[in-house]
């Protein structure tokens, strides 16, 4: 349907071309209309009678006998059932509208009792009170907040509002006997007397609005300007084409000219002037229009909905057959994906990660009775660590503990392994106490060297009794090591990157917790 809104829209705005079209469909219209005329396919005897000709305001514009709106009595059964108004049928099946003249001050009776018989909710004014001088309508509501009497009925005008400068929008409330019904008034102000508006904003807002308090009530629209056929056609020749476009029934062969043609054969001179109906024209373009835009703005939206989460989707897309190719001979079912949450990737190791375990084999010592021998040097241990893939230095140098013989000064020459090296990440919290000479170090040994540093006294690394247990050790010392000095240039214990605690590493038993000393606070 697209298309042909956008191929009816060029042709509206090609210019000279669609005048040329507009006046021939107007004048094959009009003889269609002279023709009908004269085949007497449609009478006006009612309208003709003579106690109904002062009912009319033009002599020459009657309601077709076959579709004109007749009156119940409602007060006396002698009433009269003729008033100048006609139906038209909508464009679905239970919609329509009541096209009428403005009423007289003798009619003002008889069109509320049309009001009230069919129960209508919208009324359209397209004209004004007075226009070059001539009523063109009489008032049928009252002023604001003010209440009236036409004939049985009582009407009060609840509200008055101007929308905009085109539009005058007024509530009115209507009584009759014990019951009342609230209406609405849209009157179009704007339309200058035997000419056509300016612009088809005004029109097309003040359709959308009386849309929206209609809604899908079945109740017939009454639409009337002054003689109920000119500007009235204009406006319900719109709002049909309107419900054609909402019910998608804009075909390959939409017509105006056959619209209009059909409405004349239920209102008399419907779209009165060649102007009225080049104005129909133009106005059902700027619909069309509004809708393709509409459209345009929800496509955009609806792509600004659907776009990727990632920029990258496109190339994903892409890389995903070569990553995964296909293979004829099986078909890989696709895994599930895991629901566990992934833990942020945290900066500092913990403990149980950085705690290394050193395969060490056991030597046996050296007999005191050869220590003329030397002692032969086992192979190098293999060692394993349980976090050797993660590819960043987390151990210092380890190297065991030299070893001596028992002989004394004849012993041999020390047994030595050396384990591979690894650079531990130093903590970044120096310990600040120094060292006493009088410490207990309980199972461990202050490293010889360590305390030797410039930025430390002296004195402590000569202290006999450190000495002293260096020398001491018994055969349990082969589950401890000794590290040396990982950081070249950095003597002392609590030097800036200095490890922070004793330096003798014991061999791990059972868990790898760290020992209680290394978790403790440091002050």
């Amino acid at each position: 349907m697209e298309r042909q809104l956008v191929t009816f829209v060029d042709r509206v705005k090609s210019g000279g071309g669609i005048s040329d079209e507009v006046s021939s469909e107007y004048n094959s219209i009009r003889a269609q209309t002279a023709d009908r005329k004269q085949r007497s396919s449609f009478t006006t005897d009612a309208g003709g009678l003579k106690e109904n000709i002062k009912k009319n305001r033009y002599k020459d514009i009657l309601p077709y006998d076959q579709t004109r709106v007749r009156l119940e009595p409602l007060e006396n059964k002698f009433e009269s059932d003729y008033i100048n108004a006609s139906f038209i049928q909508g464009a679905t099946r239970n919609k329509r509208y009541i096209a009428t003249q403005g009423p007289l001050s003798h009619t003002l009776g008889d069109f509320w009792r049309m009001l009230w018989q069919y129960n209508v909710k919208v009324i359209v004014m397209a004209c004004r009170e007075i226009e070059m001088g001539k009523r063109k309508c009489e008032r049928y509501w009252a002023a604001h907040s003010e209440t009236s009497t036409f004939g049985p009925f009582v009407v009060t005008n609840l509200e008055e509002v101007c929308p905009n400068e085109e539009v005058v929008v007024r509530i009115l409330q209507v009584k009759y006997q014990d019951e009342s019904r609230t209406l609405s008034q849209f009157q179009y102000t704007a339309w200058p007397d035997h000419d056509i508006p300016y612009t088809s904003d005004g029109i097309l807002g003040m359709m959308d609005m009386l849309r929206k308090v209609q809604g899908t009530d079945a109740a017939p629209i009454l639409v009337h300007c002054s003689a109920g056929c000119g500007r009235t056609g204009v406006i319900c020749t719109v709002d049909y084409v309107h419900d054609l476009l909402l019910t998608q029934r804009i075909t390959e062969d939409f017509s105006i000219m056959e619209i209009v043609t059909v409405m004349r054969t239920q209102r008399p001179s419907a779209v009165q002037t060649k102007e009225q109906y080049g104005f129909v024209y133009h106005t059902v373009a700027q619909m069309f229009q509004k809708h393709l835009l509409a459209l345009c703005n929800n496509n955009k939206s609806l792509a600004e909905n659907l776009r990727p989460l990632y920029d990258n989707v496109e190339s994903v897309s892409r890389q995903q057959p070569q990553t995964q190719p296909h293979r004829a001979s099986s078909v890989q079912p696709r895994s599930r994906p895991s629901l566990v949450p992934q833990r942020p990737h945290s900066g500092q190791p913990k403990m149980n990660d950085t705690y290394a375990v050193v395969n060490k084999s056991k030597q046996r010592p050296v007999a005191a009775s050869t220590p003329s021998l030397p002692t032969r040097s086992p192979p190098p241990a293999v060692h394993h660590y349980d976090n050797a893939g993660l590819g960043a230095p987390l151990y210092s140098k380890v190297k065991p503990k030299s070893h001596r013989g028992s002989g004394g000064s004849g012993g041999g020459p020390p047994t030595q392994s050396v384990s591979p090296t690894y650079d531990r990440a130093l903590p970044q919290y120096p310990r600040g106490a120094e060292a006493s000479p009088a410490a207990d170090h309980g199972d461990y040994e202050p490293l010889p060297g360590i305390f030797s540093s410039s930025s430390r006294n002296s004195k402590v690394s000569d202290t006999p009794k450190i000495r002293k247990q260096s020398e001491d050790l018994n055969s349990t010392d082969d589950d401890y090591e000794y590290v040396s000095n990982p950081i070249k240039g950095t003597a002392g214990y609590s030097s800036p990157g200095g490890m922070g605690f004793n330096c003798r590493i014991k061999k791990p038993k059972g868990p790898r917790d760290p020992p209680a000393e290394w978790s403790r606070a440091e002050r």
